[in-house]
């Protein structure tokens, strides 16, 4: 399942919750995005 964020509301939204409407269920707004995780470097030996 992916996790979008509101534009509008920031608030964290699972695409299962979205439905087939792709709607903000808090604000109502209409643009999401993914959130990128945080990647871990490593320095080479």
């Amino acid at each position: 399942m992916a996790t979008y964020k509101c534009f509008k509301c920031e608030k964290k939204i699972k695409s299962e919750n979205l439905d087939k409407r792709f709607v903000c269920p808090f604000c109502g707004s209409k643009i999401f995005y993914k959130p990128r995780t945080r990647v871990k470097k490593i320095k080479a030996v």
